[in-house]
């Protein structure tokens, strides 16, 4: 058997893909040791964690042999993959939440009692408030489409601020007011 010299090694092509086999076995355990005492104490390779083979690949060793906040890349990807997935489930399920509970307050208020039209709201809305919602009067007293005042506003069912509720709201209670006592309670826009 002819001895293996060095230039032999680096020369004929069969030397060459077998000093590459060993280098790619070689290299990353040299080369992962000496980074392992570069680690802090937490992050170092455990001396009893098997190793992965990365022949033909520049590798770390075994991800799974990290000790601390390091994990296995692919743990970590699916642990990213389901956390993103429960977000957006669960972002999915309050916009749900949201776009059905208006749907039921928009129908809550959609038909007007006693025969009241909107046309008569808007007539008397325009006239209170601009047909601004959020309208408040200069002292505080009246608020809302229809400046209702505190009293009245609790009277057909309301409750918190009349400016705050949704305009559907609104018009809801001042049609039961409407229906209740006609155009009275707003002697100047009523008429």
């Amino acid at each position: 058997m002819i001895p293996v010299t060095v230039h032999r090694l680096l020369t004929e092509p069969k030397h060459i893909a077998l000093l590459g086999a060993v280098v790619a076995l070689v290299a990353p355990a040299a080369a992962s040791a000496a980074q392992n005492e570069k680690l802090p104490p937490r992050v170092r390779l455990r001396a009893d964690a098997p190793r992965v083979s990365t022949v033909g690949a520049i590798g770390i060793g075994n991800a799974k042999a990290l000790t601390g906040p390091l994990l296995d890349p692919v743990d970590r990807f699916s642990e990213l993959i389901a956390r993103r997935t429960v977000k957006a489930h669960h972002h999915h399920e309050v916009k749900a939440r949201k776009h059905r509970e208006a749907r039921e307050e928009r129908e809550q208020f959609e038909t007007l009692p006693g025969g009241v039209t909107m046309a008569t709201l808007e007539s008397i809305a325009s006239c209170e408030s601009g047909g601004d919602p959020e309208a408040v009067s200069s002292d505080g007293t009246y608020r809302g489409k229809y400046q209702f005042d505190q009293g009245t506003w609790e009277s057909v069912g309301g409750s918190g601020d009349p400016a705050a509720a949704p305009e559907a709201e609104q018009d809801y209670r001042a049609a039961l007011l409407y229906s209740e006592s006609g155009s009275s309670p707003w002697p100047i826009c009523g008429q």
